[in-house]
């Protein structure tokens, strides 16, 4: 079911999976939004209620004035507390999963575990692909030639837009955003007190193995690692193993029992 509420005078809109489980709230990454967690949800459901926020400028959220990592982490918080949730687990995917961390780090009496999805705590973000999407093309067949390989990567955030076809998330937008996911965030990373999973894809472009291990070692035990082969979108070329390996996380009694708190 689609949603929506108010941040700062901004409609933000998320996709509740429903379900009689425990709520999971799931974080997207750039090009994508909400829906892009639908198989997942799925695949966890009954025991896990995904809920998925359109983060700011994507989907059916409004845009933003700016795109900056306190931005982000402030309209996460937001919409905790719009769900009235207690401590709840947090996945998020890339430009989500920093986000996710970020939240953690800041706020942890919300977060009681946490999922991040190939993104590492030192990101360099290459925007290049981005400026070269287009605006728009005069069909969905168009707009999917255009696209060639990464066309499956972005469908669920296909728009029709007057005669033509593009995205629920602007270019321009985009191309700020990923600015601002560049830096060092070891800081908040290591901050993070909550388990903790990192998924990386073994094909993946954005987060090195080195780098990812070096993650696990500075958390001192309380964050694990999982490679599965995939490239950057984990979630979306092995569906059914990233499923499996979060339900694993999910389950894992050491988790379950940090969650009884």
């Amino acid at each position: 079911m689609r949603e929506f509420f108010v941040v700062g005078g901004r409609k933000l809109s998320y996709l509740d999976f429903g379900g009689p489980g425990e709520p999971l709230v799931a974080l997207h990454g750039h090009y994508n939004e909400a829906s892009a967690f639908a198989p997942l949800a799925a695949a966890l459901a009954p025991r896990w209620r995904v809920i998925a926020l359109d983060q700011r400028g994507h989907g059916e959220s409004e845009p933003a004035a700016s795109y900056g990592r306190d931005d982000y982490v402030a309209d996460v918080l937001a919409f905790h507390r719009h769900l009235g949730l207690g401590p709840v687990v947090v996945l998020g995917h890339s430009l989500g999963g920093l986000n996710a961390y970020q939240f953690a780090s800041r706020h942890p009496d919300a977060v009681s575990g946490l999922i991040v999805e190939d993104i590492g705590a030192v990101v360099d973000c290459d925007w290049s692909f981005t400026t070269r999407l287009p605006r728009p093309a005069p069909s969905r067949e168009a707009l999917v030639e255009a696209l060639g390989a990464a066309a499956p990567y972005l469908e669920c955030s296909f728009r029709q837009q007057g005669r033509g076809w593009g995205f629920s998330f602007g270019i321009d937008d985009t191309v700020t955003s990923q600015k601002a996911l560049s830096g060092d965030h070891w800081a908040d990373w290591t901050a993070v007190s909550c388990p903790t999973l990192l998924v990386r894809g073994t094909r993946s472009d954005e987060l090195a193995a080195d780098h990812a291990r070096d993650m696990i070692t500075r958390r001192g035990g309380r964050a694990r690692l999982v490679e599965l082969d995939a490239g950057h979108v984990v979630h979306h070329d092995a569906p059914e193993r990233f499923a499996a390996a979060v339900t694993d996380f999910l389950t894992e009694p050491g988790r379950a029992a940090d969650r009884r708190g």
